[in-house]
């Protein structure tokens, strides 16, 4: 058991050092050595769990895949259970999304796999097929904004496609500028998109319950949450 304990151990320890390397250095400039090395483990016990830095960084891109489901997965049942509770004011599936697009900017901000998941998406890596975190948040965006329009709360003339194609651009954008400047990855600039967004994306009814700056009931340490939107959505909406 305690080897297999070892093991576990210096396999994670190699996914957590190319990860913090691949996005450092780029995935064709870093080498094994160099991974084993911050690893703390011989070259030998890397070639052990990976037989080449591709299989290295489909590990990688997996760890990053489940961190993803995690946080769409919990972004979900904290809609559900507020629905379920009656909660006043509980946004429905937009605020599932805005939730889960500042635990999306959290993530990349605070996990370094995360961040190379979805760089590895956008690199000529051969990863595995269908390997990219960039579509699958697409396709979970675009399937939260169908059921706010089945709810009734996107505005007339707005498609769940477009809406979904601003939300992917804008939150992988500021990850992408995230790697440059972590201001890019904070709640507030996350908010004034929503802020910016939500009043022409939303019906004025469903306006009224929302809160860009996402909830976070029971986080440590969590920023104070406003109250929801007071600001009358545009005419016709």
């Amino acid at each position: 058991m305690a080897q297999q304990e070892r093991a576990v151990r210096t396999r994670n320890a190699l996914i957590e050092s190319a990860a913090e390397l691949f996005c450092k250095d780029g995935f064709d400039v870093v080498s094994l050595s160099t991974i084993s090395a911050r690893a703390g483990v011989s070259n030998g016990a890397l070639h052990f769990h990976f037989a080449s830095k591709a299989a290295l960084a489909a590990a990688v891109w997996e760890a990053a895949a489940q961190r993803l489901r995690r946080i769409t997965v919990e972004g979900r049942a904290r809609g559900e259970a507020a629905a379920t509770a009656g909660a006043v004011g509980s946004g429905g599936a937009l605020q599932v999304l805005v939730d889960t697009t500042h635990a999306l900017l959290r993530g990349l901000r605070h996990d370094v796999i995360l961040r190379a998941g979805f760089d590895l998406s956008e690199s000529p890596v051969p990863v595995a097929a269908g390997a990219d975190l960039r579509r699958r948040w697409q396709t979970w965006v675009e399937g939260v904004l169908a059921e706010a329009a089945r709810e009734g709360a996107l505005a007339r003339d707005v498609s769940p496609q477009d809406a979904a194609h601003a939300v992917v651009a804008a939150t992988v954008g500021f990850g992408a500028l995230g790697s440059r400047n972590a201001q890019w990855l904070s709640q507030s600039m996350l908010t004034r998109f929503w802020a910016l967004l939500l009043p022409r994306l939303a019906t004025e009814a469903a306006l009224k319950g929302l809160v860009p700056s996402g909830r976070r009931e029971g986080t440590a340490g969590a920023d104070t949450v406003p109250p929801p939107f007071r600001v009358t959505a545009r005419s016709g909406a």
